[in-house]
Formats: structure tokens, sequence, C-alpha cells
């Protein structure tokens, strides 16, 4: 049977098929939609499986990327080429599988249901109604947050208070439940024209640290189809050359010290999918990650390499610029917020303190 015919066949059976082909998937299987480890690179709370999961089989992880279907989700989780995948599933849906694997339900019927966007739109605007500008009395926390991570003295002047803000008390949510409030930054996802599409919540503490929830870093629902955007955290002005960076902290770490506007993606797999504004040149700040069995060079190092790649062809300028420093032992990447601070292991000491 081919790749299509049997995917129609899975439609509304894939948490059983991905659950005995996948058992590594089995906690996400069970808190779907809700956020966990990554089955692959680890972490806290980077990987999900879609709402329609039962329908499509995908899932997304905020560092592998995104997974469409069930094929490409079993492909990814274990390392299977496309036949090894297609013939797993055809066993079992059609073939001795049954003897090996948990049981098929009945097949479900699966109803999409469309979004309500005003909704997404009405929480995206309450969030930012009651946030407040970082130059702010009530913004101190912020402020004092960003010195602990080492940015140090920011020129409010270059950053753009459209687009990052602080909320003094926002609402903490774990499994669609709200468990507490906390300070947060708030920035402003534009999509590449420039349109708002979701918020960027980090919740810190009133003393300036990480705010020691699950995800301290969460991005709200979007209110436009395409999920890729930038967090606009300088004005582009007059330059030409435009920076991009994963973080907003390392962000506003690379504005302060090489006076270049940037923005910031949110992680590596958007920062692969940036689409800069017209005529502009881009220079990519990227993270320099521990290499892995899907990145090999490190994520960040992929990730930034794909982007230049694909923008040179689209005709666009674009260079990367690499930490030249060793990841010290106990550390996962380097960034460019740590090369600022001056000294990596110092850096190291520093993160490690305020979580």
């Amino acid at each position: 049977m081919e790749a299509k015919e049997l995917k129609l066949l899975a439609a509304g059976r894939w948490e059983s098929i991905v659950a005995s082909l996948a058992p590594q998937l089995g906690q996400a299987v069970e808190r779907t939609p809700n956020h966990v480890p990554c089955p692959v690179h680890g972490g806290t709370d980077g990987f999900r499986l879609f709402r329609d999961f039962e329908d499509t089989g995908g899932g997304v992880c905020n560092t592998c990327g995104i997974h469409h279907d069930g094929y490409t989700l079993l492909m990814w989780a274990n390392g299977w080429d496309f036949l090894t995948t297609h013939r797993a599933i055809h066993d079992m849906l059609l073939g001795s599988g049954e003897k090996y694997y948990a049981p098929l339900p009945a097949k479900k019927v699966c109803v999409k249901k469309e979004e309500n966007r005003q909704d997404i739109r009405d929480s995206l605007n309450h969030v930012w109604k009651v946030s407040v500008p970082l130059t702010s009395p009530e913004a101190r926390a912020a402020r004092l947050y960003f010195a602990n991570r080492g940015i140090g003295q920011i020129d409010y002047r270059k950053v753009d208070g459209r687009m990052i803000r602080f909320v003094p008390s926002l609402e903490y949510y774990e499994e669609g439940k709200p468990v507490g409030t906390y300070p947060a930054i708030v920035a402003m996802v534009c999509d590449a024209n420039g349109r708002p599409s979701t918020v960027h919540r980090s919740y810190i503490t009133h003393d300036g640290e990480k705010a020691k929830v699950p995800s301290p870093k969460k991005m709200m629902r979007h209110c436009a189809d395409n999920l890729f955007g930038a967090m606009r955290i300088a004005t582009q002005g007059d330059s030409r050359v435009l920076a991009i960076t994963e973080g907003i902290e390392t962000a506003l770490a690379v504005m302060g010290a090489f006076n270049v506007p940037v923005w910031a993606a949110g992680n590596a797999y958007l920062l692969e999918n940036f689409v800069p504004p017209k005529g502009a040149d881009v220079v990519i700040y990227a993270d320099k990650d521990r290499p892995s069995r899907i990145h090999p060079e490190g994520h960040g190092l992929s990730s930034a390499k794909s982007l230049v790649k694909r923008l040179w062809k689209e005709g666009v300028k674009a260079s990367i610029k690499l930490p030249d420093t060793d990841i010290p032992r106990g550390m996962k990447s380097v960034d460019w917020l740590d090369v600022v601070n001056g000294d990596v292991h110092q850096a190291f000491a520093k993160k490690t303190a305020i979580r």
C-alpha cells in the first residue's frame, strides 16, 4: 500500500501506532498536547504533540523542529529511514503487527475544530494592554534580570518599546491551568510583513532571576497561519545591516556590544526559517551548541548555515558569526552573551548562580 493510502488508514489511530512503535514518546502521548522533555535531545519541556495528533501523528520540538505527520515523527524519534517506517506502520495496520504491538482500537472519527482567532487575539491584546515600557519604574525586575544575565547598561533609545515590554504580574499556566502569577518580560513576534502574530513571555522574579517554574519561557498561541516570525528588539532605522540571534538576551548583548540593530528568532528552528525585511543584509550571531546525532555541527550552526544558504539563493547577502571559544564542561552551548561577558567560564558560573 502506498504511503498516502496508509496515512488515510492511520488517521484516528496514531496514538496507538506511535505508543507501540516509539515507546519513548509515551509521556508525550499521555499528555497531548502539553509540553514534555524531548525524547531525542532531552531538556525539560521542549516537545509536544499537536492537538490533532490522533488524526495526523504530528508533533514539534522547539529545538529539533516540526514533524508534520506520523511518518516524519517516527523517522525522527527512532532514527529510521522512510522504508523502515513505512513497513512498521504497514505491519501495524495490515500485517502481523497486531501480534507484536499493542492492539489497535477502533478508528476514531476526527473532526478538526477551527480555532477562534478572535479569542487568541483577545488573549494577546490583554497581555499587551497590561504591559509597561522597560524604562518604567514598574519594570525594575526586568532591568535587574538583564543585569543579572550580564548584559549591563542597555541603551533603551535603541530598544523598540513597542516590541519588548514588561508585565508586573502575569498568570503562569501549566497544562492549561493557572498555577500562579509572576513578573514577565514580553516580546511581540511579528511575521515577515511586520504583522503581530503572537507574544513571547519570559517569567522572572521580583529580584530579577528566572522564575522557578517548569517553563520560564513560553510562546503564546499564534493568531496567524504562518508560525514563523521574529521579535524585533531594535528598530532597524537607516542601517542596511540587520543582525539576528536566537534569544532575546543575546540580541540585547549583541546590540550593545556591536552597535547594530538586532532581532531575535526565539530558537534555532525559528532562526532557520527567518525571513528578513527587503533590502537588509543579514548577520547571524549563531549559538555554538554541542554536536548531536541530528545536528553533528551543533543545532545553532546547522540552522545558521541553512538560513545563509537560503538567503543567498534569494539574493540576500548573509553571513555567520560564531563564538570562537570552546564550550566549557557542564555547558550545552556558548552564545554571544557569554562572549560579550568576556570570560565564558565566569559566564557559566553566573548562569548557574542565578537559576
